[in-house]
């Protein structure tokens, strides 16, 4: 079965992880000092937030799998797709080693489709503010609420 996966990249750790544990009613399956990671049923999601000196916000989007053929039935997808699909197998990210599949959507935001295969003790080897993701894409999007202001409808 498949997980959604959602990487977002934040200036304060500790606070995000007290707001996404209250939020989530969980405490993180994974806690480093520069990573957390839920792993969520309710909604079906794998979670992950860093502090590792990248831009806060959508770092990227994924789909997690549980077998090589899974990981076959999505690279097939991707094959379909106009652009670029960047294969890195037995790669070292974000404290797991894993194969992988990468695609970026029309808006830029990069997707990653893997298949994790073991934790490892490091965030991949990365330097500070790097991660896994061949290039940072997310763009902030305009529907989000910000406090005291009214919305213009939207979304």
């Amino acid at each position: 079965m498949k997980r959604l996966h959602v990487h977002v990249a934040v200036d304060d750790l500790a606070a995000s992880v007290k707001f996404y544990s209250t939020m989530f009613a969980a405490e993180p399956t994974v806690l480093k000092p520069d990573y957390a990671k839920w792993m969520l049923d309710d909604p079906r999601v794998n979670f992950a937030i860093s502090a590792r000196g990248a831009p806060a916000g959508l770092n990227h989007l994924g789909v997690q799998v549980e077998s090589t053929k899974e990981l076959a039935e999505m690279n097939a997808r991707l094959q379909k797709l106009e652009g670029e699909v960047v294969e890195e197998m037995g790669t070292a990210c974000c404290y797991a080693k894993s194969d992988k599949y990468w695609a970026t959507d029309p808006t830029g935001i990069a997707w990653e489709t893997y298949h994790t295969l073991d934790s490892i003790p490091v965030f991949g080897g990365q330097a500070e503010g790097e991660c896994c993701v061949p290039e940072p894409v997310a763009k902030v999007s305009s529907c989000i609420p910000v406090k005291g202001k009214a919305s213009s409808g939207c979304c």
